[in-house]
This record gives C-alpha cells, structure tokens and sequence, in this order.
C-alpha cells in the first residue's frame, strides 16, 4: 500500500471542519491531516484539537514549508484564496480551493497558470457534481439521449438567507453576493452536464433592494445591514460559442414561494430538471411515436456525502495522476462570467467573456 497522503489546511473555520477536515479524517487509510492553519491561532487550535492534529501555524507559509504535507484545502474567504494557491502550487502541493477559485477571472488566470506550471493538481470546490442525480444525468446526456442541449436554465434562489455569518455579505472581501456564493453551484453543476461550453457574452442585473433593508426578516439571523454591500439577486442571460444560452438566476433574498437549487435543460432529443432535494430529483422530458412522456429515474445512483466525494476524487486524483476532477480552468469560466455579469449590471450592455489565460 502507497504512503498516506499528509494533508494541510489552510482556513479552519465552517467549511473546513464540516467539509474539508471531516471529509479527510472519514478517509484516514488514504490521508492524514499533518497540520492546520487559520490567522486566527484560537480557530486553528480549535479545529486542529477537533481533529486530533498536533501542529497548528497562523501562516500559511510554515505550512507550505513542511515535508511532510502533500496536499492543501485552501477554505479562506474568497479575498484570500489566490495567494495561498500559487504559493502551494509553487511549493509542490496539490491544492483542493474552495469555491470560487477567486475574486475574479484574474485572479483564476494566475491560479491556473501555477497549476500548469507546477503539474500539480488544481481542484475547485464544487461539490454538486458529484451528487448522485448530477452523476445519472451525466451519464444520460453524454450517451446522447437528450441530443444537442442547448438551453438551460439554472436557479439557486433562496427567500430570506442571507448568511449574516462571516464575509458574505462583504463585496471587497467576498467578490459578489449570492451570484457567486450560491449561482457558482448551480451554474458549474448546469455547466458540467452541457460539457462546459466557451461563453462569449453575457447580459446582466444586480440588485440590492431587500438585503440592505433593516426591517426585513432573514431566515439565517440578524445581520448589519449598513454593513451590507453585495447584491441580493442577479439574473444574467449567459451565450456560448456553440450557439447554446443558459439564463441564471441567484438571490439571497427574493419574494418567492420556494427556494430551488434547479437546474432544467432542454435538448434536441429530450429535457431534464435537476433538483438539489425533494422527492423527484430527476425528471425526464421526452416524445416517442408522438407520445410525450416524463420519466422518473428509479436507480439513481445513492451518495450520501459529496463534499466526501469530492475529496475522495481529489485523492484518487492525486494517487493516480490522473486529471483533476474539477479543474481550475472551470473555475475560471465561472469567475469570468460573473465578471462580465457584473459589469453588464454596470453598464447596461452585454459584455464579452475572456477565458484565456
């Protein structure tokens, strides 16, 4: 048996513990957390004495520079992913960053090209494609059963859930509100099950009407709304260069009946709706000798965790040397479609969308 994998965490608060650490310490055949990092010492000791792991650090840097770690999850804020990144990348680790890879496509660029560099492993975050109905619908479009997909449209709406915790609700530190806290799950999951198409352009609006409104009630607990500086709803219209548009839409706050994390598509051949929960998390739209039916997948397959998916995906890539499982150009297209979304709420136009880098 190959040598445990000595793993890093830099960043200890929620993310880390209910999804990286714990995700890691499920697999302790495969992986051993060595040491932990947060610039808060009181936060690292506290998820380091969670998890059982001896050597704490407030610098990413002491932590990069021990033998022993082989690979990093980088669960900062947003501000602070690009740094940490390239310096590991630069260092030799693999690096498992979470969502979105950075403030902005730039910031991606620079990521990705250490990635490339290095010939290390760059791994984004995003764990709703390895759920169990994205895997069956996956599997169902690229057998070419719902032929040339070329509409979707993706909704990861909620009514009152502004996470008043943290820095979601701080644009210098965050990089945008639920756009690209919440609208990266389902845009990358939509995105990955139509084979992650070149976009050209898009055509946005962001809006913050409800979220700096202080007699509002929020779902998640009271929050500073002066404080407040990210949008609460975007809606963007998103085309690629294979003539394919996907509309999107994100909110923190909207005055909704329901809160889907949705995605429906529609192809030549048949349509699909994705759903993060409920009873009916596939539906299939289709027509036979003029007969139209909807169908409901009754094996699809079963995964408890995905955050634990996604780690196991991020080791089985390492072991292998295989591709990364969600590579850092993804990561990339999601920043960058958000950048020109922002700037379409700016300016009124659709904007282009760079991907190069």
């Amino acid at each position: 048996m190959s040598k445990k994998l000595g793993i890093g965490i830099i960043g200890s608060g929620g993310i880390a513990r209910g999804c990286h650490m714990k995700s890691y310490a499920a697999l302790p055949d495969r992986c051993e957390i060595v040491q932990v990092c947060d610039v808060n010492e009181d936060v690292a000791r506290s998820a380091a004495a969670e998890f059982g792991v001896e050597n704490v650090t407030t610098d990413y840097r002491e932590l990069l520079a021990n033998p022993a770690i082989d690979a990093v999850s980088v669960a900062t804020p947003n501000k602070f992913h690009l740094d940490p990144t390239v310096a590991a990348l630069k260092a030799g680790k693999h690096v498992l960053c979470e969502k979105p890879l950075g403030m902005n496509a730039d910031e991606c660029r620079q990521m990705c090209a250490a990635a490339r560099d290095s010939g290390k492993i760059l791994q984004v975050g995003l764990q709703q494609r390895f759920t169990g109905p994205a895997r069956f619908l996956k599997s169902y479009i690229d057998s070419g059963q719902m032929g040339d997909v070329y509409y979707a449209r993706a909704q990861a709406l909620r009514r009152r859930g502004v996470p008043g915790w943290g820095v979601f609700i701080d644009k210098e530190k965050q990089g945008g509100g639920p756009l690209i806290d919440i609208g990266v799950h389902i845009l990358d999951l939509t995105l990955f099950l139509m084979g992650y198409p070149k976009p050209v352009m898009a055509l946005g609006s962001t809006y913050d009407h409800l979220g700096k409104n202080p007699d509002i009630y929020n779902g998640f607990g009271d929050y500073d709304r002066s404080k407040f500086t990210v949008e609460d709803f975007a809606v963007a219209l998103v085309k690629f260069e294979n003539g394919a548009t996907v509309v999107l839409e994100s909110s923190f706050m909207a005055n909704i009946a329901d809160q889907p994390l949705t995605s429906q598509l529609m192809g030549t051949k048949s349509g699909a709706i994705i759903r993060s929960s409920g009873d009916e998390p596939i539906v299939l739209y289709s027509e036979r000798e003029k007969q139209l039916f909807d169908e409901r997948p009754a094996n699809i397959p079963r995964v408890d965790n995905p955050y634990l998916a996604e780690v196991d995906a991020f080791l089985k890539a390492i072991e292998t040397g295989g591709p990364s499982p969600v590579p850092g150009e993804n990561g990339l297209i999601l920043n960058a479609i958000f950048d020109a979304i922002y700037r379409s709420s700016e300016t009124g136009r659709e904007e282009p969308i760079d991907v190069t880098f």
